[in-house]
């Protein structure tokens, strides 16, 4: 992936030429935005995400230490603009359009997806806090947005993670503010050293427990008062983890910490969506960035890697052999599909937000898309390289394992897999007809993808009438269908960037048949378990 190619990529996404030309931006301007992360993220990321994985961090005295040279690096994204480009320019940020945020993220989310864990936080907490509280977006956002605060986002409980109604933090009103006690787990750069000041958005109970999700507040809570006294949080223990050891996932405890309330009582979660939803984009991101990545680097590596051919004559390059061909191309295909995939999600975002009630019934539907195979496509990259590079692949000399290690998470967090079939099924696709309707809009009169729309289809009318138990078990059947759709959507769209990236698609495209196939076997055995 290189920043013409991007560009390229944008440049074919649906909306993009309005919300370019609303943002006053060419594509000369885009290309060079691009170029400059792309530069960032090879100067001062990548050398900087190896270090990290084996230095890690730790807790010294009861604060958490982060690596060396994490602050700079911090302090560099926040003087550049880059932690919050989309952010209104009255709240700190570029007034850039989404996509082309996502779009200038990608690289640096593939050279060190651990550090960026928290520019994600923190520019997801500045979209939710100017959603829901505007004196507090005031007064933080622009913080947010140069690097000088940071903020997590603190919801699951050791005995509360997806479900969420089962939350115990407590909050209880003291005058004009509320004091917060419980403990949280999970919490990715819950404590640091890289800013002044950490704000935790967190989900506390106001109402009875047996009120579930409806008794839950969001709350601002911050590691320091406005005047610099602790505020009653206590690092509890940072988790041992497969990956992301550059990313301090903390045990937090709060007493009696002070905290603001934002939005009304008992609606914290919908109010946490706001970042929620900036959240799973990102985690779509980071696994387009990470297939980005680990494309380049099989690439590279099987140019140069010389085995077989004629004895008799020199070796030839790992790229002669058809076999590695097949696997480069792939590869290639999925980085191409992820880099559109989330492209076009961004954009739909920020249509459904201005007001089209087309997008507006796209978006949940792209988005869980864009979190799914962001995370399986970047993991399956990353252990395509691996096999690509052969022992040395599996070897600490290259990234291979290291972009597998860390990109594991990513169908985990921020909603499994399970909860986005779920919600998109039961919520989306079953709920009417809207949701369907749009997407099938967008499919193109086209050999290659209309077929598959139609058996897709024909999956959701089997669900309509089929009970809950059967939805359920079928619901990661129809995700992996609806991403066939889309992928294929995808594929015909970027044919002609160049000749290599049409043979990756085609190979794409030529699977995806069999793809639907497995995903129409999964509903069959869905709709037999009640037989």
């Amino acid at each position: 992936m290189t920043p013409e190619l991007l560009a390229q990529i944008l440049s074919r996404t649906p909306g993009w030429a309005a919300q370019s030309t609303a943002a006053g931006l060419d594509d000369t301007a885009v290309t060079q935005i691009l170029a400059e992360t792309f530069k960032l993220a090879e100067e001062t990321l990548t050398p900087l995400a190896a270090r990290a994985d084996a230095e890690g961090c730790r807790i010294d005295k009861g604060r958490v230490r982060t690596p060396e040279g994490y602050g700079a690096a911090y302090r560099a994204l926040g003087d550049g603009g880059w932690l919050a480009a989309d952010l209104p320019g009255d709240l700190g940020g570029l007034g850039l359009p989404l996509a082309l945020h996502v779009a200038a993220a990608l690289p640096m989310e593939g050279a060190a997806l651990p550090f960026m864990m928290l520019p994600g936080s923190s520019r997801a907490a500045a979209f939710c806090l100017a959603a829901n509280a505007p004196d507090l977006a005031a007064e933080w956002c622009p913080r947010l947005a140069d690097g000088t605060w940071a903020a997590t986002i603190c919801i699951s409980e050791p005995d509360a993670g997806s479900d969420v109604g089962r939350i115990r933090t407590k909050a209880r009103p003291e005058g004009d503010g509320w004091r917060i006690s419980g403990t949280k787990c999970w919490i990715s750069f819950g404590d640091q050293d890289m800013t002044d000041r950490i704000g935790h958005l967190l989900l506390a109970r106001t109402g009875d427990p047996a009120e579930g999700t409806r008794g839950l507040s969001l709350f601002l809570v911050p590691n320091v008062t406005g005047d610099g006294a602790t505020n009653g949080i206590h690092v509890e223990r940072i988790e041992e983890k497969l990956g992301l050891h550059g990313s301090p996932t903390c045990v937090l405890r709060f007493e009696d910490a002070a905290g603001t309330m934002i939005g009304a009582p008992g609606r914290g979660l919908p109010a946490l969506f706001t970042m929620i939803e900036r959240m799973r984009l990102q985690v779509g991101t980071q696994g387009a960035g990470v297939a980005a990545s680990c494309a380049r680097l099989a690439r590279a590596y099987a140019q140069d890697r010389r085995q077989g051919g004629d004895p008799a004559a020199p070796a030839v390059p790992l790229t002669a052999h058809p076999d590695v061909d097949r696997q480069l191309l792939l590869m290639e295909a999925r980085a191409l599909l992820l880099a559109a995939l989330v492209l076009d999600t961004a954009c739909t975002l920020d249509a459904a937000k201005a007001g089209s009630d087309r997008a507006a019934a796209l978006a949940p539907v792209l988005l869980p898309l864009a979190k799914t195979f962001g995370g399986e496509l970047g993991q399956d990259n990353a252990s395509a390289a691996i096999q690509v590079l052969g022992g040395a692949g599996y070897t600490r000399e290259w990234p291979a394992e290291r972009h597998f290690r860390d990109v594991r998470i990513a169908t985990i967090y921020e909603g499994t897999t399970g909860m986005q079939a779920q919600d998109l099924v039961l919520r989306r696709l079953l709920k009417d007809n809207r949701a369907l309707d749009a997407f099938a809009d967008t499919v193109p009169d086209d050999r290659s993808v209309t077929p598959l729309l139609a058996r897709f289809a024909d999956l959701i009318g089997r669900l309509k009438v089929a009970d809950t138990k059967a939805r359920l078990y079928a619901a990661d059947a129809v995700l992996r269908a609806a991403w066939c759709v889309q992928s294929a959507v995808l594929a015909v769209r970027l044919q002609g960037l160049s000749v290599q990236a049409d043979r990756a698609l085609n190979l794409w495209l030529s699977q995806c048949p069999a793809q639907m196939a497995q995903a129409e076997a999964g509903v069959d055995w869905a709709l037999a378990q009640d037989r």
